[in-house]
């Protein structure tokens, strides 16, 4: 008997009762204690988001260029492979996002977990969320306002590897000539957030 005709004899997998049973792993997970770091899907305008939280709060916001898969195994690496799809934990993130998008909220009121910055990181990534919508800061007035006004390279390093866009809005901040400089969703991404808030 071949493969395939051995395989004709096996019923379809039933889709429906896959995601039954993936939602009940979630739920086991979670209730024992055994999910730390749950993630889902989000389609925006600037194209697919995956976001990921721990029991702490948002964690991880990526863009579809830095390879969402590449994020999860940073995410495995950097805070545990107890990592499962769990779209629940992360409705009010998702709500808040598509709210942002729509144009109808202008601050995110969500718990952030920040462990994946450090040091002057943190202390950037802190100060960034001050930065209100429809307004935009240089990297040198960032750098002033910790405390470190020398620390521009560091600043934009910063900016570069936040963890959290979007939330923590490191699209606010520009060049001290006006022009936008980079951005991890790329330089289109950050023009674009900045008109839809009226900065730009």
């Amino acid at each position: 008997m071949t493969a395939t005709e051995m395989l004709a004899g096996i019923p379809a997998p039933d889709p429906d009762a896959a995601a039954r049973l993936h939602a009940r792993l979630v739920e086991a997970a979670d209730g024992e204690g055994l999910l730390d770091v749950s993630y889902r899907m989000l389609d925006s305008p600037v194209g697919p988001l995956l976001l990921a939280a721990t029991s702490d709060g948002l964690v991880r916001v990526a863009f579809d260029r830095e390879d969402h898969d590449a994020v999860l195994v940073s995410l495995a690496a950097e805070i545990s492979p107890r990592i499962l799809r769990a779209p629940r934990r992360l409705d009010d993130a998702a709500r808040q996002l598509d709210e942002y998008f729509a144009q109808r909220r202008r601050r995110f009121d969500l718990p952030v977990d920040l462990q994946l910055a450090h040091g002057f990181r943190r202390t950037v990534l802190t100060h960034l969320r001050a930065i209100p919508y429809g307004a935009t800061e240089s990297y040198a007035t960032v750098a002033a306002a910790t405390g470190r006004p020398a620390a521009v390279r560091a600043v934009g390093t910063a900016c570069a590897r936040n963890p959290l866009p979007l939330v923590v809005p490191c699209h606010r901040v520009v060049r001290s000539d006006g022009t936008l400089g980079q951005y991890g969703g790329g330089p289109e991404v950050k023009e674009q957030l900045l008109h839809m808030e009226g900065a730009a």
